[in-house]
């Protein structure tokens, strides 16, 4: 990642945090998708191939840190539930929302990301360690398949 846009991305994070607690906190709702989305927007905005990242989230869901779980091609990104919980157990996450783009523009989830989604629900029950979101993001907009699962 480019040194000037890891700086914008780590000047989102700081100020998402700043906020307080109460904007990072999937447990009462009060991060909304949408402040997720503002945080990761500087990250995956206009990426030519389509990439996975995870937000870590601590107990009372403040922002622990974020990963790159993969790089994909122009229409895919293959993602593992090793390669997305294993920073989460190596930070003590308590939990996560994951997000990835879609270099087309168009935020509607594929079948696939319904799969992965459906998968990685499954492996944070096992593991102690919530999917708390998943969002597709597009051109300027996202799908939350938190809100579309209804999970």
């Amino acid at each position: 990642m480019p040194a000037r846009r890891l700086r914008r991305v780590v000047s989102r994070l700081q100020e998402v945090v700043a906020e307080g607690p109460e904007v990072v906190s999937y447990g009462s709702d009060a991060i909304s998708p949408e402040a997720a989305y503002a945080c990761l927007r500087p990250v995956l905005d206009d990426r030519p191939t389509e990439e996975f990242w995870v937000l870590l989230l601590d107990g009372r869901h403040r922002v622990l840190g974020l990963a790159q779980v993969t790089v994909g091609t122009l229409t895919a990104s293959l993602v593992h539930p090793r390669e997305v919980f294993g920073p989460a157990i190596r930070l003590g996450a308590a939990g996560l929302i994951v997000a990835h783009n879609h270099p087309s523009g168009d935020p509607e989830p594929s079948t696939e990301d319904l799969e992965v989604t459906r998968r990685l629900l499954e492996v944070g029950k096992l593991v102690g360690i919530p999917l708390l979101d998943h969002l597709v993001m597009g051109d300027g907009s996202f799908v939350s398949l938190r809100r579309r699962m209804g999970f």
